[in-house]
């Protein structure tokens, strides 16, 4: 069973994260938290795989939170005891609350705009270990670093709010493709790239190339040696910024 605790100060929206959650089988909210204090409390009592954090709430942050649990030692013989995954939710647009995020450690951030299914393939995707980004907050990420120097953040796109549904697919450009061959990036893990840039799982992955999600941890494994970078997001970063 995937243990998740739900953290946000509106009762009704950990009530309707916990109906999604608790519809599937392999995943139990073991746990909720009105505000970051709360949360910190209760990620060292009950030792979650992952926590679904918002950000703005009283007394304590999300974002402030996530510092404390994520740089926390557990106590007295909890130093092999692993750390939560925490996925970061929230309303609030503005791309500094995703670079906060990333700084503090966070493994995943989704829009509460995203849909049911989203939410339950992030949970499912951190506790297996993978780090997700919904696709609003990849192409904040590249908005942000193909910025001209000077220019302030702009918020995040939010589909819902204008109507269109979802999002339109992030791409890796067609001028990254040289940079891409040169890197010796296969043609199987420049599919791979492709989709991770659209903000996809790995599972979301695996079953549009109808391969095994083995297979395709794998591929992004080799294909994060091969361009040097740390994770899915510098990945993305790395194909949008070469020409």
């Amino acid at each position: 069973m995937i243990r998740v605790l739900l953290v946000d100060d509106q009762a009704l929206v950990r009530s309707g994260f916990r109906i999604i959650l608790e519809s599937e089988p392999d995943i139990e909210v073991v746990g909720e938290a009105e505000n970051g204090q709360v949360a910190v409390a209760l990620a060292s009592e009950l030792r979650p795989d992952v926590i679904c954090m918002d950000v703005e709430m009283p007394v304590l942050t999300g974002i402030e939170a996530s510092r404390r649990i994520l740089s926390a030692d557990g106590g007295p013989g909890a130093a092999s005891a692993p750390r939560p995954a925490i996925l970061v939710l929230t309303t609030f647009g503005h791309e500094q609350y995703l670079f906060d995020a990333l700084a503090a450690g966070v493994s995943g951030f989704l829009l509460k705009t995203a849909r049911a299914e989203q939410l339950i393939d992030a949970v499912r995707s951190l506790a297996a270990g993978d780090a997700l980004l919904g696709p609003d907050v990849t192409r904040a990420v590249i908005e942000r670093v193909s910025a001209a120097p000077g220019s302030g953040p702009a918020p995040l796109h939010d589909a819902a709010s204008e109507g269109s549904g979802d999002p339109a697919p992030i791409t890796v450009p067609d001028a990254a493709d040289a940079a891409m061959a040169a890197a010796g990036l296969t043609e199987r893990e420049r599919e791979v790239l492709a989709l991770v840039a659209e903000g996809k799982s790995n599972a979301e992955i695996a079953a549009a190339l109808f391969l095994g999600e083995a297979t395709i941890k794998t591929h992004v494994s080799n294909l994060l040696q091969k361009l040097g970078v740390r994770d899915r997001i510098q990945a993305v970063v790395w194909a949008h910024t070469r020409s």
